[in-house]
């Protein structure tokens, strides 16, 4: 009888537990232990808290989660923070402030180079007065120096092809000291840092510097760096400027990466600079210079990109008709004059421009000059430059324009 009481309370027990398991909390919201289980899975709230949630979904499973978050966010679309939308009035960053040089050279490696090698750029041999030569031989080394001295030989002979291949485009300074010296005026935006940033009030060290200076005086004779193509940019690799990734990407030599304009602008064709003298005396126009490809707004139809002169990049076509058969022909447009046409493949380019009025005034002035007395000895000299108008001997030079000698820093 007493057996049989303790089994019938048990079942009683154990019925009221089943039926307490089953019974609904009226006291809670429906669903409510739902946060408590995800919480519990992703150990807290946020956007943490979602990626390790949503970490094995695909695609498919993971736009239909983002449709039922109740959380606004932002989507950054795989991008890093900072570059989710690209806005061209303030230039992205990767938003983690200044970076280390462990973080430069990892970023740095991540932009792919050059698989073939690049063409190489056209020998350059300087044909210059002894002065020109001097002080371009000077500028040179101690762009090859200061900013290469310890790199190896094939580093120091890369900056030097580098400087050549400025000169010779169409975005850069016709000398070689412009093209050093571009920028040194501005605080900030030089284009060789040595030049603004106290580095030549050093003493150079004489055997490096005369090794620095069998390389300025090697490139200037014709020697070509082939490793680098038409390099125009460089930076070191513990640095990863914000310019870098929209370049074209060479070759990295010792710790120096190069690379080149993208496009037409960055082939051998597009170099159709001259070489024009004039070392020892820089326009403030080139001190006070910004680069075209990464601080200015690039080469554009007309305009002004340096000492150069002007850039003509129009075309037009031309229809000819050969035995009853068109053929269409693009044909560069030959520009003014001062101007510098970029060689495009597949355009084809006029030998001469038209020339302008004041040219065939002086050309029939000469033709009369012939035809009035045949004996008499032509010129064939540039006119003869202006001397400059006479200044009170205590005033200032000005600086507005002109020329400026190397030296000379605006204060």
């Amino acid at each position: 009888m007493r057996r049989s009481s303790l089994l019938t309370l048990a079942v009683l027990a154990l019925t009221a537990a089943l039926v307490a398991a089953c019974a609904t909390d009226f006291r809670r919201t429906a669903l409510s232990g739902r946060s408590e289980a995800f919480a519990s899975l992703t150990r807290g709230y946020g956007d943490l808290a979602f990626r390790r949630l949503t970490a094995d979904m695909d695609p498919a499973m993971m736009a239909l989660a983002v449709r039922h978050d109740g959380i606004p966010s932002k989507d950054y679309w795989g991008r890093a923070r900072g570059w989710e939308t690209y806005d061209l009035t303030r230039l992205p960053v990767l938003g983690v402030g200044a970076l280390s040089a462990e973080d430069a050279q990892a970023i740095n490696a991540l932009y792919a180079a050059a698989v073939e090698p690049p063409p190489p750029a056209k020998p350059f041999i300087l044909k210059a007065s002894p002065e020109d030569r001097a002080a371009a031989v000077q500028c040179l080394t101690q762009a090859v120096y200061y900013e290469a001295a310890t790199e190896p030989l094939e580093g120091q002979q890369a900056v030097a092809q580098t400087v050549l291949n400025r000169m010779r485009h169409p975005g850069y300074p016709k000398s070689v000291c412009g093209v050093v010296y571009q920028g040194s005026m501005r605080a900030t935006g030089c284009q060789f840092s040595f030049t603004c940033d106290g580095s030549l009030a050093r003493v150079p060290v004489p055997a490096i510097w005369s090794r620095a200076e069998m390389v300025a005086n090697k490139a200037l004779n014709g020697f070509v760096m082939t490793r680098v193509g038409t390099a125009t940019h460089y930076h070191a690799d513990y640095v990863a400027p914000y310019w870098a990734p929209t370049l074209f990407k060479i070759v990295q030599i010792g710790r120096h990466i190069f690379y080149r304009w993208t496009g037409p602008w960055g082939l051998p064709p597009a170099f159709t600079g001259k070489y024009a003298g004039g070392e020892a005396m820089l326009s403030r126009a080139i001190l006070e210079g910004l680069d075209a490809r990464t601080q200015g707004d690039s080469l554009l139809p007309g305009d002004q990109v340096g000492p150069g002169g002007l850039i003509s990049t129009a075309t037009r076509t031309v229809v000819l008709s050969v035995d009853g058969v068109e053929q269409s022909y693009t044909v560069a447009d030959p520009g003014t004059a001062g101007q510098e046409m970029l060689r495009t493949p597949g355009v084809l380019t006029p030998s001469r421009r038209p020339p302008t009025a004041e040219e065939i005034a002086d050309i029939n002035a000469k033709l009369k000059a012939i035809e009035d007395d045949p004996d008499a000895p032509i010129s064939t000299a540039p006119k003869p430059v202006p001397p400059p108008r006479p200044t009170d001997p205590g005033a200032p030079p000005p600086t507005q324009a002109g020329d400026l000698p190397i030296g000379r820093r605006q204060d």
